[in-house]
């Protein structure tokens, strides 16, 4: 995959690229993803430089354009923060706010496996190779995906939770075998059902897995998987 960075000789077309992947992603979420992602959408469109990779808006302003109250914006910045989309530049302190940027080869990595809803010129555009089919397979799954129980409060438990409601399919496929071993600090180990399934999560999920970790427990640095 190619970063494709938005500046120079075709810079419009690049950022519109870039719009359309996160959109595309969205829509194939559940409705609380789907707001998100528009939420970023919005600011990124209203707010974001993107020659210098600079998001510099206080809270009360992204407040007023998304129509929410800033404790909603801390929070959804936070989780965008800990899905890798936004990273912080320079921290906001006496009267300035934060200053954000866009790593957008995680943006990229995340909605590759959505490249294909919008066209196969998309696709090759983006960097893809043509035909190629995505990274992460769901396997058929027989009528509905029960939803993970939560009532343990682990951080396993409600990533699950978080995992189940972006894709149900790659979720029982692949994440809902896997049990939870220990926390040791910031890892949290987890048991694969065999070492085939521990080491396909390993390669092509491990990021989205501790990503959703770490929406719910900041404090987990690092998901290892075991047989």
């Amino acid at each position: 995959m190619q970063t494709l960075r938005p500046v120079g000789r075709g810079a419009s077309a690049r950022k519109y690229d870039i719009l359309t992947a996160l959109g595309a992603f969205a829509l194939a979420q559940g409705k609380h993803e789907q707001r998100r992602v528009l939420r970023l959408m919005t600011l990124i469109t209203a707010r974001y430089n993107w020659a210098r990779d600079e998001l510099a808006v206080g809270q009360r302003e992204i407040a007023r354009l998304w129509s929410v109250d800033e404790r909603t914006v801390k929070r959804e910045m936070a989780l965008l923060r800990a899905r890798g989309w936004l990273v912080v530049k320079r921290q906001g302190a006496r009267g300035r706010v934060s200053e954000h940027g866009l790593d957008l080869e995680r943006v990229l990595l995340d909605t590759e496996a959505y490249w294909t809803a919008v066209g196969p010129d998309f696709e090759l555009r983006m960097g893809a190779s043509e035909g190629e089919a995505p990274k992460v397979v769901p396997l058929p799954v027989k009528g509905s995906v029960v939803a993970p129980d939560v009532s343990g409060g682990t951080e396993w438990a409600l990533a699950q939770a978080i995992l189940h409601a972006e894709d149900a399919g790659i979720y029982a496929s692949w994440l809902a075998g896997l049990e939870r071993v220990e926390r040791a600090g910031g890892r949290l180990t987890l048991k694969a059902p065999s070492r085939f399934h521990g080491a396909y999560v390993q390669t092509h999920l491990e990021r989205r897995v501790l990503a959703a970790c770490r929406e719910v427990d900041g404090d987990v640095t690092e998901v290892r998987i075991v047989v």
